[in-house]
């Protein structure tokens, strides 16, 4: 479970340090491989759920898995409006993201268990610079469009819920 935690941790938009990227069919196999984390190309649209924020409604695609989460917004070419993409962890955690091969301009949002904002950052497109987050009560991370969050007054310690509750309703109950 140790080195899972630390994969967690590393993990982010484009987040796959000391490791080569490649297509799920071309990883070798051997006890040798080394390990594949993120793709080399855009990863398909995955499933969306609709976010609330404030009085904002917006669609949020589920990065879940390793690879989702560790492939982005990469290599994507644009984001609506009010879409975006919802990075969910299994606990609460310090996280790190940065822009490996993201050119879409993005704003991120590191969220609490509880679906409270703590902290929001804008991203430099294509920048290898870290923007770790403050806390380590870290569970959900929610890219935008840059600049959307300060457009529609979403600010620190807004919540946010999902058209099924709350997100560690959404996510987590079985």
């Amino acid at each position: 479970m140790g080195w899972l935690w630390l994969l967690v941790v590393i993990t982010g938009c484009g987040k796959a340090p000391e490791t080569r990227s490649a297509t799920p069919d071309k990883g070798d196999s051997s006890d040798n491989a080394e390990q594949v984390l993120h793709l080399d190309h855009a990863q398909p649209k995955l499933r969306t759920t609709k976010l609330y924020l404030a009085d904002k409604t917006i669609v949020a695609e589920i990065a879940q898995s390793i690879t989702q989460i560790a492939t982005g917004m990469m290599f994507r070419e644009s984001m609506g409006e009010n879409d975006g993409m919802l990075f969910v962890f299994s606990y609460p955690h310090q996280t790190s993201f940065y822009m490996k091969n993201t050119k879409v301009p993005l704003s991120c949002a590191y969220i609490d268990r509880d679906g409270k904002i703590l902290e929001i950052y804008d991203m430099e497109p294509l920048s290898l610079d870290p923007i770790p987050s403050e806390s380590d009560q870290i569970q959900f991370v929610l890219e935008m469009n840059q600049g959307w969050f300060e457009k529609n007054g979403i600010k620190v310690g807004t919540r946010i819920v999902s058209e099924r509750g709350t997100l560690l309703q959404h996510f987590f109950s079985r």
